[in-house]
């Protein structure tokens, strides 16, 4: 595991594009209380320029400083009262190589959480979580929660991406509009935008071409 890595400046793997954002705000109701509990260095606070309220949630301080409305705190215990949000719009961790956490046996390029936060991650974070059942089980508490704190008829957006192991695509973004659903949550739309994905690694070409938009709403 890496102890400490020396960073110029504070960075993170996987944040929001302005086309994400975009998609996301399309649908949201017009000013919407939005709650991200996987806010990262706080990009979902770009859907104030489209006049939306937000707040943050990020589990690792160095990352939740980096925006004035992230707070500190835990995706699996929000401090928020129930149907608190009209709106829950996030992007999860997608259980790839994004979550490995050794040092490179050659001089490649590694763009993990681990790697760009320069640290250990805290134990609840998803980051460090390869596909499987402990990702699995990780994701329906977090998304309990998230429902949680939606009022009925509310939001839920969440932008989710499929990757390749071994030949295969891996099923990610169909687990989770399956779990979703099963927590009760109507799906409503889908969108692809598309999105190569970064090319660091072995098979840094090998990648799904598009990254998912998915609207479900809390009856």
């Amino acid at each position: 595991m890496i102890a400490c890595l020396a960073m110029t400046t504070l960075q993170h793997p996987a944040k929001f594009s302005r086309k994400i954002i975009g998609c996301i705000d399309s649908m949201l109701l017009p000013g919407s209380l939005v709650l991200d509990s996987f806010a990262g260095t706080g990009r979902i606070h770009w859907l104030q320029e489209y006049g939306h309220r937000t707040i943050g949630i990020e589990l690792e301080p160095e990352w939740a400083n980096m925006h004035e409305d992230t707070i500190v705190g835990n995706a699996l215990f929000l401090p928020f009262k129930s149907e608190s949000f009209d709106a829950y719009a996030t992007s999860c961790t997608y259980g790839n190589r994004m979550a490995d956490s050794h040092r490179a046996r050659d001089s490649s390029a590694r763009n993990t959480y681990t790697h760009k936060l320069g640290r250990k991650l805290h134990p609840d974070n998803s980051g460090a979580m390869q596909w499987g059942d402990a990702y699995r089980q990780f994701h329906t508490e977090a998304w309990t929660e998230a429902i949680r704190v939606i009022r009925p008829g509310g939001r839920f957006v969440l932008n989710v991406k499929d990757h390749i192991r071994a030949g295969s695509v891996v099923p990610v973004t169909e687990w989770h509009n399956r779990e979703l659903i099963r927590l009760g949550l109507d799906h409503v739309l889908g969108a692809q935008i598309k999105h190569s994905g970064n090319g660091f690694g072995q098979n840094g070409k090998v990648r799904v071409p598009y990254e998912s938009v998915i609207l479900f709403m809390k009856p």
